[in-house]
C-alpha cells in the first residue's frame, strides 16, 4: 500500500458525494416549484423518518446479539412512555450494563 488513498477509492467517494448533493439539491428544487403538495406526496415525506429509523435499527436487531435484542425493546417500551433523549440514555446505560454482564 504504496499510497494513503487509491484513485478509485476516492472516485468512489466523490460520486457518492455528487449523487447525494444531486439528490438532496434536487428534491428541494423540485419540492419548491410546487404551487401546493398533494396530499400523497406530503403522506409520503412524512413517511421518510420512521422509514430510515427502520433501516438503521433493523439490521441491528437481527444481527446484534442478546445485549442489542433486549436494549432495543427496552428502548421500544420507555420510548412509550418517555421523551427521545431519556429513552437514548437510558438505551446506552443498558447496552452497556448488558455488554459488561455478559461479557
Amino acid at each position: 500500500m504504496g499510497t494513503f488513498f487509491h484513485t478509485q477509492t476516492l472516485l468512489i467517494i466523490a460520486a457518492g458525494a455528487i449523487a447525494t448533493y444531486l439528490t438532496r439539491i434536487g428534491g428541494y428544487v423540485f419540492i419548491t416549484r410546487m404551487k401546493r403538495i398533494p396530499p400523497r406526496v406530503e403522506a409520503a415525506l412524512n413517511a421518510v423518518p420512521a422509514a430510515v429509523l427502520t433501516t438503521l435499527v433493523a439490521p441491528a436487531a437481527v444481527t446484534g446479539g442478546l445485549d442489542v435484542s433486549l436494549t432495543l425493546l427496552v428502548a421500544l417500551l420507555v420510548g412509550l412512555r418517555l421523551s427521545v433523549l431519556p429513552m437514548l440514555a437510558i438505551g446506552w446505560i443498558v447496552v452497556m450494563t448488558l455488554r459488561h454482564v455478559i461479557g
